[in-house]
């Protein structure tokens, strides 16, 4: 696919963005560009960038998430590059923004941290961001500048139905009553019923109680939606809670795998068949189990790119995601459910 719009599309990755990056250029049919990222023996990190980009529209990928400090450093040294050499503006590409998490001062003496992330950032020097589910979708009123939020609904609800895991059985679970909203949007779409979580979380930790489900779940399918999981145990506990309830199959979809090694343990002891998410993050676990399906975002970033180089809007795509995006996207997962 050709890059038309007001110049070449210029496409970096930070040290923990390359696969995600590439992925877009391949997609947009453009090389991706020349930088490097060292990390010296103290951990200090230096980067540079190996190519000019004097009066260039540059796209820079860089998740935080797998190791938020260093990552979220490294950018702002990418912004600060390429402010200083001269580029015509910097758009971070931030597929996973995992400060989102601190939205909110909810008791004496704490950060707003996704607050303070957002004024480095502009401050280092971004003209847009682009980013996908935020876990505070509210932090997007944290920045001045413009910042596009891209939902990775759409994309799992598609994978879904082309697996065939959708029917009259089929009821949507959200694990608490906080992403409830987020739950009806998938079951809208999906064109099904939803069940609820009743949730208790008692600190600032990774661990949560589920109490009961609210719904009806007996001899349902049951499709567990959520943005991320650390831990697995939240998930673990909804399943658990859905067969004590008389639910048949249950599997899971995320936007984020941010999955460690004690929450696969946890998933793979669980009744959930399978999870499907996004690559928003790099998955150790691909490849290793049949409990953990990694679909593409890239495409559709790469797409979102495109459009907004040519000065499109892209209310349309979030809408109605393109069959070649879709397609893109499901390359390495089309062995659907038996």
């Amino acid at each position: 696919m050709s890059a038309e719009g007001s110049g070449i599309i210029r496409i970096f990755a930070g040290s923990t963005g390359r696969s995600f990056a590439t992925k877009m250029c391949e997609y947009l049919g453009v090389p991706l560009g020349d930088s490097k990222t060292i990390r010296f023996s103290d951990n200090n990190i230096f980067v540079r960038i190996n190519e000019t980009i004097r009066d260039k529209d540059v796209y820079l990928v860089q998740p935080i998430g797998e190791d938020p400090n260093n990552e979220f450093v490294e950018l702002l040294f990418w912004l600060d590059a390429f402010k200083r050499a001269s580029a015509n503006s910097v758009t971070a590409i931030i597929p996973f923004f995992g400060y989102a998490k601190g939205d909110k001062k909810d008791e004496p003496r704490v950060s707003i941290r996704a607050r303070v992330c957002a004024d480095c950032i502009e401050v280092a020097g971004a003209d847009r961001v682009i980013t996908m589910d935020l876990h505070s979708p509210q932090v997007q009123g944290f920045f001045r500048k413009p910042l596009d939020h891209l939902y990775a609904r759409t994309l799992l609800c598609e994978y879904v139905k082309r697996a065939g895991l959708i029917d009259d059985d089929t009821v949507v679970v959200s694990p608490d009553g906080g992403f409830a909203k987020n739950a009806r949007a998938f079951a809208d779409e999906l064109g099904v019923p939803v069940a609820i979580g009743d949730k208790v979380r008692t600190g600032h930790d990774e661990n949560a109680k589920i109490m009961t489900v609210i719904g009806d779940v007996e001899g349902k399918n049951c499709l567990i939606v959520d943005d991320f999981t650390i831990s697995g145990g939240t998930l673990v506990d909804v399943a658990n809670a859905l067969k004590a309830k008389g639910a048949k199959r249950i599997f899971c979809t995320l936007t984020h795998m941010m999955l460690k090694e004690e929450g696969l343990k946890r998933i793979e002891a669980s009744p959930i068949e399978f999870i499907v998410a996004t690559d928003t993050v790099r998955c150790p676990f691909e490849g290793r189990t049949d409990k953990i399906r990694i679909i593409s975002a890239a495409p559709l970033f790469a797409e979102t790119v495109r459009r907004i180089h040519d000065r499109r809007g892209i209310g349309e795509l979030l809408a109605h995601i393109p069959e070649d995006v879709l397609a893109q996207s499901f390359t390495r997962q089309l062995s659907f459910a038996d």
